[in-house]
């Protein structure tokens, strides 16, 4: 679905509410849509999937006796939860096929995801990619219990699981989490001062200003989805990322075109060329150096950076 996926939902929840029988569900719906999105996004790193699973589980909701729902939040995450636990587990099979590294599609978001510190922490780039190393249902057993703070009880019936077995699966996922995640909290200013001295640095081509702001491991990913050109498989080591970005991204960086934008609830650069977005680069930040950057040019990405994307816990 692309970026028209959020008005198609509430249409179709508007047109079916006209009838006055489905006002309640409505009203349920939208305001706990937000919400609904952010799980599926999490669960999914696609934002067009994510409209997708509201779209299936609005014409589900829609479906439902009120009457037998005690906590209308917790029902519809539920059924979000199941219906995005299919959907992860189609696209990691379309992720096989893939052309190239696979990345988050990115979201241009409002200012108040980053005033959430753990709401931005858990949509970054760098924490979406640790979530792709954990099975469908770790994952969404970890967003739930860890990002959202829902019971055990709640998770258990969201993934058809026993509240033992979702204890242990929890565990599990912190644990695979924990080894891969930053290595320590960053804050906004923090990452902003990378940012600021790494647009220095592709700007100008200087090639010891990127040495000097570059993490000596650090990781350079590209997602071009077979349609844009990008690096085809990871760039690794700081000499051979900074020789790639002087030479090649420093041209385009020169160019007026070049802005910082909100994205994923951390400050990132957006590259247009010829008035169209080109290209889009998160970064991972930990103790003061970068250590990811994620560049993402496949168009079919990148539709919701043209407005912003409301997230809530």
């Amino acid at each position: 679905m692309n970026s028209e996926g959020s008005e198609r939902t509430q249409d179709t929840a508007g047109r079916l509410a006209d009838g006055g029988r489905t006002d309640a569900a409505t009203e349920a719906f939208v305001t706990h849509r937000n919400l609904l999105f952010t799980v599926a996004y999490e669960m999914l790193g696609s934002a067009a999937d994510a409209e997708d699973v509201l779209q299936e589980t609005w014409l589900r909701w829609a479906g439902v006796d009120l009457g037998t729902v005690r906590d209308r939040r917790a029902y519809l995450v539920r059924i979000t939860t199941r219906q995005a636990l299919s959907r992860l587990r189609t696209l990691g099979r379309r992720k096989e096929s893939y052309v190239g590294s696979w990345l988050p599609e990115p979201l241009l978001t409002a200012p108040d995801v980053a005033e959430d510190v753990e709401l931005a922490d858990s949509v970054s780039m760098a924490m979406l990619l640790v979530l792709e190393t954990l099975t469908p249902t770790e994952r969404a057993v970890f967003v739930l219990r860890e990002v959202f703070d829902l019971g055990y009880d709640e998770i258990a019936e969201a993934v058809e699981k026993t509240p033992a077995a979702v204890r242990q699966i929890a565990h599990r996922a912190r644990t695979r989490v924990a080894a891969r995640r930053p290595r320590g909290v960053v804050s906004p200013a923090q990452t902003r001062e990378a940012l600021d001295a790494f647009q220095r640095a592709v700007g100008t081509g200087d090639l010891q200003g990127l040495l000097d702001i570059l993490a000596p491991d650090v990781v350079l990913l590209g997602d071009g989805g077979g349609i844009k050109q990008a690096v085809p498989r990871p760039v690794v080591g700081a000499d051979k990322v900074a020789r790639l970005l002087a030479a090649g991204l420093g041209r385009v960086a020169g160019a007026p075109s070049l802005r910082r934008a909100q994205v994923n609830g951390h400050p990132a650069l957006i590259f247009h060329l010829d008035g169209a977005l080109d290209t889009v680069v998160a970064v991972r930040v930990d103790d003061g150096l970068i250590t990811g950057l994620y560049a993402v040019r496949n168009p079919e990405k990148l539709s919701h950076m043209h407005r912003e994307t409301a997230l809530r816990r």
